[in-house]
């Protein structure tokens, strides 16, 4: 009796490990197994594509802006490492140009005296042979041909002539036309060929006492618009009054010369004031240089420089003077 029910115990023991082990796979299955519905589920993983591929192609273009960007970097590179060589250069070209400028100073320095020396012994020359009656005239127009009916100022009216030299300006007027007790007409126009007085324009200005004083009076406050170069003023001088017959002197004062070309001015003169065979030019052109940009222990400029070479020029081919002071006092 015994025997028998242990033998049952058993058989049901084994039994509930069955049905134990069976329940776990179905919850299993229940864990691993999707459960939803079907359709839910295919959208979400079409969103999840989506998103993924989104991303991958981001990723390619933050890939192909990186590509770009690596370029650029390299381009301003090598435009810096450009940029810097030509820095060298151009600061070699400075440190040539500085050392040039420097031996240039150097060489209008003794320009300058040797010219000091040329301009004291002419004025000695001139006191020899004039006597006394030379220091009764102004020494900065002695010498200079006084035999002309008309005479025309061609005045440089520019910034630096006003601030520095008008004074003296006017003082060299008076000078000049005290050269001339009485002369035919009188005209006076500044350097761009703009006249003095409108009322006389294109035509000679009557000399008279009363006439002189207001063309001094004038000057002291006349400040038309000037470019520096009395070239304009000459050519117009000589187009408007040249007239056969007529003995003429133009007067030009001035300091620099800032044109492009000192050959191209003496030839449009040339052409202008052209000579017929063997008889002198149609008009005399006097020059007067003020030392503006001359001062002591300063080097010249270079416009005054070309100023001198022009003017020393044109009066030499025109029969003229060219006189350059050597003080503003």
């Amino acid at each position: 009796m015994k025997k028998q029910r242990r033998q049952q115990q058993e058989a049901s023991i084994s039994f509930l490990d069955v049905i134990s082990c069976g329940f776990g796979a179905i919850v299993l299955l229940l864990i691993i197994a999707k459960v939803g519905d079907p359709s839910v589920l295919e959208d979400a993983d079409r969103q999840l594509q989506g998103s993924v591929k989104d991303y991958q192609e981001r990723l390619f273009e933050i890939r192909g802006e990186t590509v770009i960007l690596d370029k650029r970097l390299k381009s301003r590179k090598q435009q810096l490492s450009d940029l810097s060589e030509r820095i060298a250069r151009l600061q070699e070209k400075l440190a040539s140009v500085s050392k040039q400028s420097s031996q240039l100073s150097q060489s209008q320095s003794t320009e300058k005296q040797n010219l000091q020396l040329v301009l004291q012994i002419l004025t000695e020359e001139m006191q020899r042979l004039l006597g006394p009656q030379f220091e009764k005239n102004n020494q900065l127009v002695g010498g200079i041909p006084a035999d002309s009916d008309y005479i025309i100022f061609v005045i440089d009216t520019s910034g630096s002539m006003q601030s520095a030299a008008w004074p003296k300006v006017q003082t060299e007027m008076l000078n000049i036309l005290d050269v001339y007790p009485q002369v035919k007409g009188i005209q006076v126009l500044n350097d761009m060929g703009q006249f003095m007085f409108a009322e006389f324009q294109n035509s000679w200005i009557p000399d008279s006492s009363d006439m002189r004083e207001k063309i001094t009076n004038k000057l002291a406050n006349w400040a038309p618009f000037s470019n520096s170069s009395p070239v304009e003023g000459i050519e117009n001088a000589i187009k408007v009054f040249y007239k056969a017959g007529r003995k003429i002197s133009i007067y030009t004062l001035g300091d620099d010369f800032q044109g492009n070309s000192i050959q191209r001015v003496i030839k449009v003169i040339d052409r202008l004031n052209k000579a017929n065979q063997n008889e002198a030019r149609l008009v005399r052109i006097h020059a007067i240089g003020f030392p503006v940009h001359l001062r002591p222990g300063v080097s010249p400029s270079r416009s005054a420089l070309r100023f001198a070479a022009l003017m020393r020029e044109l009066s030499y081919n025109n029969g003229g003077t060219f006189i350059g002071l050597n003080s503003l006092e």
